[in-house]
């Protein structure tokens, strides 16, 4: 489906000849001569690269209808990992690449948004922060009680993450999936 530049909104997705792109900004811009124009950054839905680029005004694009629907983790077979649409019960199997950071959180059961383009999944959508168990850790030293003071624990996914020295193992603890930081005890 085309539209016109003019109709741009930010988060729309389009497909354009550079791959499928988010639009994460615009503005339109109408100089003193010369033909009005439509500046935009835009974000690689499967890379993640943001670029900057200039269409007419009224030029035409390809809208992409991005489809997110709410998906199970279930397990993982190989290099891919098989959730569950959670409305028709369907299995989709997503490689890793797909995934990207999200595989650092996923934990069998948890619940994720897969926004998905012509049955293809661009991605993992994860809540702001996710509960994970502390299964390795060094024990806190009495008397340590430096402000601030920080160790490594390793959660149940594999993931390294810098907690407070008061924090046990066997513990749950909320992590942050946008910076991957310890936010608090569960």
């Amino acid at each position: 489906m085309s539209i016109s530049t003019n109709d741009l909104k930010n988060g729309m997705a389009l497909d354009l000849p550079d791959g499928l792109m988010t639009v994460v900004e615009f503005q339109h811009v109408k100089p003193g001569k010369g033909g009005a124009f439509v500046r935009t950054k835009l974000k690689n839905c499967r890379t993640g690269a943001v670029v900057d680029k200039t269409f007419r005004a009224d030029e035409k694009v390809n809208h992409a209808m991005i489809d997110k629907r709410e998906m199970q983790y279930l397990y993982r077979e190989g290099s891919d990992y098989v959730f569950m649409d959670n409305s028709s019960f369907e299995q989709v199997y997503v490689g890793e690449a797909a995934l990207g950071e999200a595989q650092k959180y996923l934990k069998e059961g948890d619940t994720a948004i897969l926004p998905t383009y012509q049955e293809e999944v661009l991605c993992v959508d994860l809540p702001a922060s996710v509960e994970l168990e502390v299964v390795e850790t060094e024990p806190g030293v009495q008397g340590d009680r430096v402000s601030g003071a920080r160790k490594p624990a390793t959660v149940e996914t594999g993931l390294v993450v810098q907690v407070p020295l008061f924090v046990e193992l066997g513990e749950r603890i909320k992590v942050d999936t946008r910076t991957g930081e310890y936010l608090t005890r569960a």
